[in-house]
C-alpha cells in the first residue's frame, strides 16, 4: 500500500476511444510529479485524439487556451519558416549565408552555409555581447539592431566538436536571413502569424502582442535543492521527480561540459539583465522575437502544426509547404557529437531525427531517442515537446509550466509519446 499523499489538482479535456491509457498516464503524472500546470494534445491521421490540460494550483484559470513559453520547441517553427523559403525557390540549404546577407561574412564567417546554421554548426552558439530586450521588437529587428551585432561576431568552436547547441542564437541569425530573403521582408514572427497560425487557426506566436500578455501563464524552474531532496526519496514515499539520487548525479555530471563554458569561456548572458530562466517571463522579453527560445503557444497549437507536418505539409486542402520543401527539410540527417553532451542527428533543415539507439549508446542518447523513434522536431527547456511522426501520422504537443532543467531530454513528455505510439499500434492490430 503506497503512503504517497494525495495531491489536489484539476484535469480537463477529451480523449478518443483507444487512447484512454494516455489519460491515465497524464493523471498519474499530475498526481505524482512536481507539475504546476500542463497541456497535452495529440493528433492522429488528422484527428485530435488527445486534448488534456490540468493545474495543481487552486484558483488558477489555466486552460487549453493558455499561452506558455515553449522555449526551444520553437526551433522547429523557425525550420518551417526557412523551409517555406526553400519551397519558393528563394533559399537553398547548401548556399552560403552571405549569398543572402553579404555583411554576415565579416570576421571569418563567409563560408558558413544555411545548413551549417540549422545543424548547430555555425560556431556562433554565444555572442560577445548581451542583447537588449527592446532590440528584439519586430520594428527594431527591421532596423538591423540585432543583425549588426551578429555581423560583428567571430566563429568559435569547442575543441573536438563542430556541433554546439545554439540554444538562443540560431533563431536570431535565422530570423535575419529570413527577413532578407522573404519577398515581403517579414520577420519570422510576422510570417508565422500570417502563413501558419492564422490559416491553421492555432495559437503560436514568436513575440506576443501587448494585449496577449494576460493570456500567458508564467514558467518557473524546479530548484536544485528541491530536486536533490526529492531524489533522496523512494518512489513509494512520494518522490515528485523522475530520477533518484544516483540518476540525478549522473545528470549533473553530464552537464559539466556545459558548465565549463562551451565555445567561449565566460560568455555574457544572452539578454542584458538576465540572471535566471524566469527572466523570460518579463513582458519586454516575451514581446520580442527570439524564435529559438521564446515562442508562446499552447499544446493544441503545437500539435496541430505538427499534424500538418506529419501530413507532409498539407492540411485541409491547403499546402503549407511544397512537397519539395517538406522533403528538403527532412533530408540529409547528420549524426554528430553536440558539444560533448550527447550525440544528435539533425537534418539540413534543422530538425532532429530520433531513432532507436544503438547498443552501447550513452544513457543520454537512450533517454533522447528510446520511445520516440521516428519522430522529427525538437524540445524545449524543462519539458515542452513539439514533434511529428510521418510514418504513424502523429502530431504531438506537450507544454508544462514547471521546468525540470535536469530532465535534459524531456523524458517525462517522452512517456506520453511512447504511450501514444503503443495505442496506435494496438488499434491497428485490433
Amino acid at each position: 500500500m503506497s503512503s504517497r499523499p494525495q495531491k489536489p489538482y484539476r484535469i480537463e479535456g477529451t480523449i478518443a476511444p483507444g487512447f484512454e491509457s494516455v489519460k491515465l498516464l497524464y493523471d498519474h503524472n499530475m498526481q505524482t510529479l512536481a507539475e504546476r500546470s500542463t497541456q497535452l494534445c495529440v493528433y492522429h491521421d488528422g484527428q485530435k485524439v488527445v486534448d488534456l490540460w490540468a493545474t495543481a494550483e487552486e484558483g488558477n484559470n489555466f486552460s487549453g487556451d493558455t499561452l506558455v513559453n515553449v522555449f526551444s520547441s520553437g526551433k522547429s517553427l523557425e525550420t518551417i519558416a526557412m523551409a517555406w523559403l526553400v519551397g519558393k525557390d528563394l533559399l537553398s540549404y547548401s548556399a552560403k549565408i552571405t549569398e543572402y546577407w553579404p555583411e554576415f561574412g565579416a570576421n571569418g564567417k563567409g563560408d558558413l552555409t544555411v545548413a551549417d546554421l540549422m545543424r548547430h554548426e555555425a560556431g556562433l552558439a554565444t555572442f560577445n555581447v548581451s542583447i537588449i530586450g527592446e532590440q528584439l521588437f519586430t520594428d527594431n529587428i527591421k532596423l538591423n539592431k540585432v543583425g549588426s551585432i551578429i555581423e560583428e561576431q567571430t566563429r568559435l568552436y569547442k575543441h573536438g566538436s563542430r556541433r554546439e547547441y545554439h540554444a538562443i542564437t540560431r533563431g536570431w541569425i535565422a530570423n535575419e536571413v529570413f527577413r532578407r530573403v522573404d519577398p515581403a521582408r517579414r520577420t519570422m514572427g510576422e510570417f508565422l502569424e500570417e502563413e501558419i497560425s492564422t490559416p491553421l487557426e492555432v495559437d503560436a506566436f514568436i513575440g506576443v502582442k501587448e494585449e496577449q500578455l494576460t493570456r500567458r501563464e508564467k514558467v518557473s524552474m524546479l530548484g536544485f535543492r528541491f530536486q536533490f531532496l526529492e531524489s533522496l526519496k523512494p518512489k513509494f514515499l512520494g518522490r515528485r521527480i523522475e530520477h533518484n539520487i544516483f540518476q540525478l548525479i549522473a545528470k549533473i555530471v553530464s552537464l559539466i561540459p556545459v558548465l565549463r563554458g562551451g565555445s567561449r569561456s565566460k560568455p555574457p548572458a544572452p539578454f542584458k539583465g538576465m540572471r535566471k530562466v524566469e527572466f523570460f517571463n518579463e513582458p519586454v522579453i516575451a514581446m520580442g522575437e527570439t524564435p529559438s527560445a521564446n515562442t508562446h503557444s499552447t499544446a493544441r497549437g503545437l500539435a496541430k502544426i505538427a499534424a500538418m507536418m506529419a501530413a507532409q505539409g498539407k492540411w485541409d486542402g491547403k499546402d503549407y509547404l511544397t512537397d519539395a520543401a517538406w522533403a528538403a527539410l527532412h533530408e540529409n540527417p547528420v549524426t554528430a557529437d553536440m558539444g560533448g553532451i550527447m550525440t544528435t542527428s539533425f537534418t539540413q533543415g534543422g530538425v532532429a531525427l530520433f531513432s532507436e539507439p544503438a547498443a552501447g549508446s550513452s544513457k543520454l542518447v537512450y533517454g533522447l531517442n528510446e520511445g520516440r523513434a521516428g519522430f522529427y522536431g525538437w524540445m524545449g527547456l524543462g519539458g515542452s515537446l513539439f514533434q511529428w511522426h510521418p510514418e504513424h501520422n502523429i502530431g504531438f504537443g506537450y507544454v508544462p509550466t514547471s521546468l525540470n532543467v535536469l530532465d535534459l531530454v524531456n523524458e517525462r513528455g517522452k512517456a506520453y509519446q511512447a504511450e501514444v505510439v503503443r495505442c496506435i499500434k494496438a488499434l491497428a492490430a485490433a
